[in-house]
């Protein structure tokens, strides 16, 4: 992850085949309950930045490089589409039309999930940055902010754009379990 950027603007055509990228990813029953919201360039990002991070908070903000970001990706997922598609003939059977809460794992999450790695990965593949980072308690205020329609889902946000000379986190420090303790071949 990459919390600095340079001011230096992303190529809309970078930005189209991430979000390519990312329209690609598994979506369980073919559902494509995604959406992509991109914001670039000062007006647009500083708008986002002006709902979820209005000044004076945004001065003593731990990571000004991550507002300086030229591009930032919304994801957004939609669980209604998810609904409808196993309502369809051949899903029915499963019984995860009837509803949201019919699902015990909601995959709109999950698929979401794989759009954004699919974007991550884009992104270090053309040799750009970018940081994964939730919207918390902003999501409801941004989605307002850009006409998200209703009953959609923003997911995360992700910042895009070329890398600045950065630190890292405090939760880099923490080291990976070990594969042993995460791996379990043939049971528990």
């Amino acid at each position: 992850m990459v919390r600095a950027f340079t001011a230096e603007p992303v190529d809309d055509a970078a930005l189209d085949e991430l979000c390519d990228l990312a329209r690609r990813a598994p979506s369980a029953g073919h559902s494509q309950g995604l959406d992509l919201v991109v914001l670039a360039g000062p007006q647009e990002v500083g708008a986002y930045w002006d709902v979820t991070l209005p000044e004076p908070r945004r001065s003593r903000f731990r990571w000004p490089g991550l507002v300086a970001a030229p591009a930032l990706v919304l994801v957004v997922t939609d669980p209604k589409a998810y609904v409808s598609r196993y309502g369809e003939d051949d899903k029915a059977a499963t019984g995860l039309g009837a509803g949201a809460t019919a699902w015990p794992v909601p995959y709109w999450w999950v698929d979401a999930g794989a759009a954004i790695e699919h974007l991550l990965l884009g992104a270090v593949d053309q040799g750009l940055g970018a940081c994964l980072f939730g919207l918390f308690d902003h999501e409801a205020a941004v989605a307002a902010a850009l006409a998200i329609p209703a009953g959609r889902r923003i997911v995360a946000a992700v910042a895009v754009g070329h890398p600045a000379p950065d630190e890292p986190g405090r939760s880099a420090a923490r080291p990976r379990r070990p594969l042993g303790e995460v791996v379990h071949r043939g049971r528990w």
